[in-house]
C-alpha cells in the first residue's frame, strides 16, 4: 500500500538534526514516500535535491533530456523547504514542499527561460506562471529544470532544431516518444519523481509508454489548460513512476481557474490522494479492445495487455472483448490539427530572422492539408467526426466502466529522422509514418476523457509495454483507482533501465 503524505509523524522532543541519506536509495523514492520521509524527518529535501541533480549530470549526456537546468535556485529551495520541516508543524507544510519536479518546456515559468523547443524563443523569459506550474509551486514543488520537447509539442517524438534528439534510457537509439519525451526519459532514469507534461493526442502518454512509466492525461478541463480556454483535447499532467505519485501531483494542481470557462470545479485533493491508498476494481466492468478498428498491434503489445487483464479479473473485475469502430484517427489528427499548424507556421513568419529551416519537415506537411481544408470541412470535423468519436465512446461507458487499450500499437522504435514516426507498424506499412503510432490515444483525447498509461510488461527485446485504463469523462478517481490496484498486484513500474 503506499504510503499516505497526509499521515505525519511528530516528534514531541522537538525537531532533530536532519537525517543523514543512509539506507536510501535517494534517487528512486517515488514522491509520495519522500513526502512522508520529510515529515518524520528521516530525509533531508538537500539531500534529495543534491542526489537528483547529481543524477541528472550522471545521465544528461546519454539523454539529452533537459533544455535548462535550476542548479542553484533548485538547491537554495531544498534548504528553504529543510528549514521549513524543522521549524513548523509537518501538518502545516505544503504537500509538495521538497520534491523535485521537472517542467516541460512548453509549459510557462516565470523567471526561468520557457523555450517551447523552437530556435526563435531560445531565449524567451516568460514573466507569469501558466496556472498548471503555478499550483505545482504553490505545493512547493521545487524545479529541477525545464525538459526537451519537439517544437511547439507537435511531434509524438522529441526531435527540435533547439535541442536535437532526445533519447530512450532503455536503449538510446530508440524514440524516447513525444512531445514530453524529456519528461518521460528522466523521470524514467531516476532524475526527479515528478516529470510535468501536457497532451492534446498523447504527448504524455505516448513517451510514457516508450519510456516505461506512468502518465494521466486528465480529464478535459481537470486541470486549466494554458493553451486554449475553450479546448477539452488538451491537459497538462504527471508523467511519475507510480500511480501514487500521478494521484498526489493531480490533487494539487486540479480545480477550477476562472480564466478558464471549461475548467471543471474543484473536488478534495484528499480524495483524489487516498483513491490509490486501498484500491479495489471488484465489480468493475471492463471492456477490452485491440485498437480503434484501423491499423494491427504488435504481437508483444497485445499479449502484454491481454496478460494485464487477466490481472485485473483475478482482482475480482469482468472483463469483456470489444470491437470499437471509431473514424479514422489519422485523417483525424490531419483534419483537426492541421489548420491550427498551418496558423502556427504563419505566425511564426512574422517573426524578425525566422527560417522555416528551424521546424521538422512534419510540421509543414501537416500544415499543407490544412491549408487546403475548408471552413466547412473544419466545423464537419470538430462537429461532426469529434461527435461520432464521442458517442462511439459513450456507448462503450453505458455497459463499462473502463476501457482497456493498448498506448501505442508497438513499443519505442529507432529515432525516426525525417518522417517523423516508424515506416512500419506490426508488419504494416504506415500510412503517415509521424500520426500512425497516435492512433490510440488521440481518440480519447477528443472525447475529453481521462486515461492513464502504465507499465504492463516487456517485449520479447526488453522494451516496456504501456496500457492505456480509459474511463468516462470526469471519473479520473475511478481511472487511478484501477490504474494502483494493477500496479500493486504486479512489479512492471519497479525495472530500471540500464542506463
Amino acid at each position: 500500500m503506499p504510503a499516505d503524505p497526509s499521515t505525519l509523524a511528530d516528534s514531541d522532543d522537538g525537531p532533530p538534526p536532519p537525517a543523514t541519506a543512509a539506507g536510501f536509495d535517494l534517487t528512486w523514492l517515488s514522491a509520495t514516500e519522500l513526502a512522508v520521509l520529510y515529515r518524520s524527518r528521516e530525509l533531508s529535501p538537500v539531500d534529495v535535491v543534491r542526489a537528483v541533480l547529481d543524477r541528472l549530470d550522471e545521465v544528461e549526456p546519454r539523454l539529452n533530456a533537459f533544455v535548462t537546468v535550476t542548479r542553484e535556485a533548485a538547491l537554495q529551495q531544498a534548504q528553504d523547504a529543510e528549514r521549513a520541516f524543522l521549524r513548523d508543524d509537518p501538518s502545516e507544510v505544503g504537500t509538495l514542499v521538497g520534491i523535485p519536479v521537472s517542467v516541460k518546456d512548453l509549459i510557462r515559468t516565470a523567471g526561468v527561460r520557457t523555450t517551447f523547443g523552437a530556435i526563435a524563443f531560445r531565449d524567451e523569459v516568460p514573466v507569469t506562471d501558466d496556472v498548471d506550474w503555478a499550483r505545482l509551486r504553490a505545493a512547493g514543488a521545487i524545479l529541477v529544470g525545464k525538459t526537451t520537447t519537439p517544437e511547439f509539442g507537435m511531434l509524438g517524438v522529441t526531435d527540435s532544431g533547439l535541442t536535437g534528439v532526445t533519447n530512450n534510457p532503455w536503449d538510446v537509439s530508440l524514440t524516447a516518444g513525444g512531445s514530453s519525451g524529456g519528461a518521460a526519459a528522466s523521470v524514467a532514469a531516476g532524475v526527479a519523481p515528478i516529470g510535468w507534461g501536457n497532451d492534446g493526442g498523447g504527448s504524455i502518454r505516448i513517451p510514457a509508454a516508450c519510456c516505461g512509466v506512468v502518465g494521466l492525461k486528465p480529464s478535459g478541463g481537470r486541470i486549466p489548460a494554458a493553451s486554449s480556454p475553450f479546448e477539452i483535447a488538451g491537459s497538462s499532467g504527471p508523467l511519475t513512476r507510480t500511480v501514487a505519485d500521478a494521484a498526489l501531483a493531480l490533487s494539487v494542481t486540479a480545480g477550477h481557474h476562472p480564466s478558464q470557462p471549461l475548467s471543471l470545479p474543484t473536488i478534495d485533493p484528499r480524495s483524489i490522494r487516498e483513491c490509490v491508498l486501498d484500491p479495489d476494481v471488484r465489480g468493475l466492468r471492463v471492456a477490452v479492445a485491440p485498437g480503434f478498428g484501423t491499423g494491427s498491434v504488435d504481437d508483444d503489445v497485445w499479449a502484454a495487455v491481454r496478460a494485464a487483464v487477466d490481472v485485473l479479473v483475478d482482482l475480482g473485475a469482468t472483463a469483456s472483448g470489444l470491437d470499437l469502430q471509431l473514424p479514422d484517427p489519422v485523417t483525424y489528427f490531419e483534419d483537426f490539427w492541421g489548420p491550427s499548424i498551418a496558423s502556427l507556421i504563419d505566425e511564426l513568419r512574422t517573426l524578425p530572422g525566422w527560417s522555416d529551416d528551424t521546424l521538422h519537415p512534419v510540421m509543414f506537411e501537416i500544415s499543407a492539408k490544412g491549408r487546403r481544408a475548408s471552413a466547412l470541412d473544419l466545423v464537419r470535423t470538430q462537429t461532426e467526426t469529434r461527435g461520432r468519436i464521442a458517442a462511439a465512446f459513450a456507448e462503450v461507458f453505458e455497459t463499462h466502466d473502463l476501457l482497456l487499450v493498448p498506448t501505442m500499437p508497438l513499443p519505442a522504435f529507432p529515432h525516426p529522422g525525417r518522417l517523423g514516426g516508424p515506416a512500419v507498424i506490426a508488419g504494416e506499412s504506415s500510412t503517415v509514418p509521424a500520426i500512425d503510432f497516435h492512433r490510440l490515444t488521440e481518440p480519447p483525447s477528443h472525447a475529453g476523457l481521462p486515461a492513464l498509461t502504465l507499465p504492463c510488461g516487456f517485449s520479447g527485446t526488453g522494451l516496456p509495454i504501456g496500457m492505456q485504463i480509459v474511463g468516462p469523462w470526469h471519473s479520473d478517481i475511478q481511472v487511478l483507482t484501477a490504474g494502483a490496484a494493477f500496479e500493486e498486484a504486479t512489479s512492471w513500474h519497479t525495472r530500471r533501465p540500464p542506463l
